[in-house]
């Protein structure tokens, strides 16, 4: 059995890292190389930075602050935001990341993902869903684009099978009804997505107690979890997380 990875994900608007809810009401929560460091030396597992505007501005991602953080962390780094062809992933790949995380792109296009996944792994492509509960339907989530301002008619569950078939090797999964709300994950959908991809998900949007990130590992079945306000506003530290989860019988890599 893998272990169960705790992931802080950095949120970044202007060089900065916010926090808001469900991607509105922004607050700010640090600097990302700071927070980066802090992370990695805390023991988390890996990191993730979303820059949450790029494709809303149609902009691309930060490449000099995605070296300046990878070069303080030691840990799996993850890179996302406006990214939308192969050739802008081997720019972050050189620039320190060692994934790349693609969800409007990959909508629109979604021949990018085998493209990707031909020329780099798919160890290193990464498949983000911003998925929304579909109004009048239970059970059933449609995906959002442009930081889930853009509602589609694409079933998430589908999406998240067809993007495994096509190369993605991991699913970050957001709930966009949760994100921000610390109310807990949402653990039907992420059990749903788990349960048809043969790939590891990432459960996101939600995390408020450390009772909510052992019921989606447990419960929603997911491989990690990722969390960014519990962790900015120092509620729990990485080694809290980790001794609780453990406790609970979790199999989580000890912080050093």
């Amino acid at each position: 059995m893998l272990t169960k990875r705790i992931i802080p994900c950095l949120d970044v608007k202007d060089n900065r890292v916010v926090k808001g809810v469900n991607f509105l009401n922004l607050r700010d929560a640090g600097d990302p190389v700071e927070l980066g460091k802090r992370y990695s030396d805390e023991g988390a597992d890996e990191l993730v930075f979303l820059d949450i505007t790029a494709t809303i501005r149609s902009k691309k991602t930060i490449v000099d602050l995605v070296e300046r953080v990878a070069e303080n962390v030691f840990i799996p780094f993850t890179v996302g935001g406006g990214i939308s062809t192969a050739n802008e992933i081997d720019i972050l790949l050189r620039a320190g990341a060692d994934k790349c995380s693609i969800n409007t792109a990959a909508v629109q296009n979604p021949d990018v993902l085998a493209e990707s996944a031909e020329r780099f792994g798919s160890q290193c492509v990464v498949l983000a869903i911003d998925a929304r509960r579909k109004k009048g339907e239970s059970g059933k989530w449609i995906v959002t684009v442009k930081a889930g301002s853009e509602p589609t008619n694409i079933d998430a569950v589908e999406w998240a099978v067809n993007a495994e078939r096509l190369g993605a090797g991991e699913i970050l999964l957001t709930s966009m009804d949760a994100d921000g709300t610390k109310a807990g994950y949402d653990i039907e959908l992420t059990r749903v997505v788990a349960e048809a991809v043969n790939i590891p998900v990432i459960a996101s949007g939600g995390a408020g107690t450390l009772e909510s990130l052992a019921e989606v590992l447990e419960q929603g079945k997911a491989d990690a979890v990722l969390a960014a306000s519990i962790f900015h506003y120092s509620e729990y530290s990485i080694r809290q997380v980790k001794e609780y989860l453990a406790g609970q019988g979790i199999l989580i890599r000890p912080v050093r």
